[in-house]
């Protein structure tokens, strides 16, 4: 067999593991996945890669030192962040892709038959704690769904004239703050800042009062370009090393006042969960799809041939403090966006800004075309206006304290799922 046909029998659907967990249609984590992140167990308080598959982890530095796996790098899988590894560049993770996909399929026997080498090699994720996946040096947020942009633009100005002229131009974005991205599970605390009243002349300071998710996709760079050389369109997806789950959690009101002239500040600072497996672009390749048409036709540096969307279903949860049973707030779908991944990082670079390995490049807020498909309280509930609700009785305009919120997302394949597993945070009162 040659590199092709051993990349496209990773993604063959029928191939099964010999890990019965990954065999089940509702997990995540099938071996058509193997999606990467950092973790630590309690036998070994190290962190290093791991692979997830099922509801295992498999060990990456354990499995190279018993002689399993190869990489070009040394060591790149007994480290704390992917950032080393990712380094490497794509023919590396295709080939360590490739190498885990064969060992762990159902009728290869060289780990399957080593009981005390699984031991090693194994560690189950109930055992596990997970890490933010990579040393993010910098991180921008998007502005990419036509819908959500327009409900906005329809909610704070002109319903007729909701789209600003610039947005069907280019992909709009904002530099985020890469200190505050923290992975799922991460408790988040309210915001305080300055909030302008209807019925005030000048604004008060206080705590947020109108908190807010914002469901996303984030992608991870895995090429950078070097300062004043711009990636193409036709290119960026060779840049990119994968994808997670993205909460851009939003002070809505501080946000109001704060964001003319220069757009969003502190509304937007004090955190961003993403969730701890990163899924790669090739394991993706299967739920590839068509984005949405784009009028008028992007100038030439956008522009890219073939299809560049992803059919990625998404979900968001919301579970008040002591109820047993969450509510589903939102359904949507990543294939909505207007804007594509390779148009967002071609548009990051087009002046010459330089981007590095890790960077996370967030798709901005996901709705689709119906009421129920809206990624933002905001809009799910029209600022407000029609508060939802919940599964065990009252209602929520915004997040309040106690609240969790949890993203899920995965592509349905046959017979199997690859998902992203959760992106969850608690919000915590704010300081006084």
């Amino acid at each position: 067999m040659n590199a092709v046909n051993d990349f496209q029998a990773t993604l063959d659907p029928s191939r099964k593991g010999w890990l019965d967990s990954a065999n089940d249609p509702a997990s995540d984590f099938p071996i058509q996945n193997l999606p990467f992140g950092i973790f630590s167990d309690r036998r070994n308080d190290a962190r290093r890669v791991g692979v997830a598959i099922g509801d295992q982890i498999v060990d990456l530095a354990a499995l190279q030192a018993a002689g399993l796996l190869s990489a070009p790098g040394q060591q790149v899988f007994a480290r704390d962040a992917l950032n080393d590894f990712i380094a490497l560049g794509r023919a590396a993770w295709r080939s360590v892709r490739i190498q885990l996909s064969l060992l762990l399929a159902r009728d290869t026997p060289a780990l399957r038959d080593d009981a005390a080498l699984r031991a090693k090699v194994l560690v189950a994720q109930a055992d596990a704690r997970l890490y933010l996946p990579v040393q993010i040096p910098g991180y921008t947020d998007f502005y990419s769904s036509k819908e959500h942009a327009t409900n906005v633009g329809a909610m704070f100005r002109d319903p007729k004239n909701a789209l600003l002229p610039n947005w069907t131009e280019m992909p709009i974005g904002y530099n985020g703050r890469a200190s505050s991205v923290v992975v799922s599970g991460t408790p988040v605390r309210r915001p305080n800042g300055q909030l302008k009243l209807p019925d005030q002349e000048r604004p008060v300071f206080g705590a947020c009062r109108k908190l807010d998710i914002e469901l996303e996709m984030g992608f991870i760079v895995g090429g950078g370009n070097a300062l004043g050389e711009p990636i193409a369109s036709a290119d960026a997806e060779a840049h990119i090393f994968g994808m997670v789950l993205l909460n851009d959690w939003s002070a809505r009101d501080i946000q109001q006042w704060e964001y003319v002239p220069l757009g969003p500040f502190n509304s937007k600072g004090f955190a961003t969960t993403i969730s701890p497996w990163i899924v790669t672009l090739d394991a993706l390749e299967p739920f590839r799809v068509a984005q949405p048409l784009q009028e008028p036709q992007p100038l030439a540096y956008l522009r890219h041939e073939g299809e560049h969307a992803f059919d990625i279903h998404l979900e968001v949860t919301l579970r008040p403090q002591h109820a047993r049973e969450a509510s589903t707030i939102t359904r949507t779908n990543f294939k909505h966006m207007y804007w594509t991944m390779a148009q967002q990082l071609a548009h990051q670079t087009v002046s010459g800004c330089n981007t590095r390995v890790g960077d996370l490049m967030g798709s901005g807020t996901i709705s689709g075309p119906t009421d129920d498909s809206f990624g933002s309280l905001l809009e799910l509930t029209w600022n407000g206006k029609k508060p939802l609700e919940l599964k065990e009785g009252g209602t929520r305009a915004f997040i309040e304290d106690g609240d969790e919120l949890t993203l899920t997302g995965w592509c349905q394949g046959d017979g199997y799922r690859v998902g992203f597993g959760r992106c969850a945070g608690e919000i915590l009162p704010a300081r006084s």
